[in-house]
């Protein structure tokens, strides 16, 4: 039988979300201006929805995912995760419980790996971190060999892996501590055509086998297509249209929505 808590697993809700920051004047005697990032926005991710999240450079994607996960804190509304409420202003102890329910890809593979430890103590980082109990020399080669990695790997340094591998790695720190929520914010851009299709088939298989709410950051109008059940366009901050991936990839009902997809590069039949 399922129990509310159950039920609430990997459920994100945000209400009334804005972010902005002060910004420079302009002349001497100019009031104080504030620079907008995000515009009061609601947003509810349900357990186990892969949401792509898209729009041009600027759009706010950056700043309402980090505003979610509690990695910057809202000028208003509020942030709920699990049915638990998010609170930034605390202390990072405080949020250990958020930490234990989220993973985090990051664009580059390489900067994101420490180059002096090696990718056992890179993956089993989040695990002492967070102070999950354990054998932890286990996990970690259980979820390398998850990732389709020799776990005999887990000996080595980061510069010794290729770009594909390093994301692998990347991802298996971010899945290590099995969390509800799994967050890649443009987690293939620095990857080559080949490795991105391994790590999107990587992706999906992942999260049918956890369960995850998956939320994907992206340019990538492909991915997004493959990856995510629904879908959300961003403009100067606000979300301008949500819904059903295919139905607004195929019939997009904002003319942004269509000029975005109009930009996307299509192949000629015939070179």
């Amino acid at each position: 039988m399922t129990t509310p808590a159950d039920s609430d697993a990997g459920r994100i809700v945000a209400e009334e979300l804005s972010r902005s920051f002060p910004a420079p004047r302009r002349a001497l005697f100019e009031r104080a201006r504030r620079s907008i990032a995000l515009h009061p926005t609601d947003l509810t991710v349900a357990p186990g929805e892969s949401l792509g999240i898209i729009g041009e450079s600027g759009s706010g994607k950056s700043t309402l995912v980090r505003l979610l996960l509690g990695l910057d804190r809202p000028s208003t509304g509020r942030v709920s995760v699990d049915g638990r409420e998010v609170d930034a202003a605390t202390s990072a102890r405080s949020l250990h419980w958020l930490r234990r329910r989220t993973g985090l890809v990051f664009q580059d593979p390489y900067a994101s790996l420490d180059p002096r430890m090696t990718a056992g103590q890179i993956i089993a980082e989040p695990l002492w971190a967070l102070d999950i109990p354990g054998d932890h020399r286990a996990r970690v080669r259980e979820v390398l060999a998850q990732v389709d990695l020799d776990p005999a790997m887990a000996a080595r340094h980061p510069h010794e892996f290729s770009g594909g591998q390093r994301q692998r790695i990347a991802l298996a720190r971010a899945i290590v501590h099995r969390p509800r929520i799994l967050v890649g914010d443009e987690p293939m851009s620095a990857l080559d055509v080949t490795v991105r299709a391994q790590i999107l088939a990587l992706l999906v298989r992942l999260r049918a086998e956890e369960g995850l709410t998956l939320i994907t950051v992206s340019h990538d109008i492909g991915l997004v297509q493959h990856l995510s059940d629904t879908v959300a366009v961003m403009k100067d901050g606000r979300i301008v249209e949500r819904g059903a991936t295919a139905t607004v990839l195929r019939h997009p009902a904002e003319g942004y929505t269509k000029r975005l997809l109009a930009a996307v590069p299509v192949l000629p039949d015939r070179f």
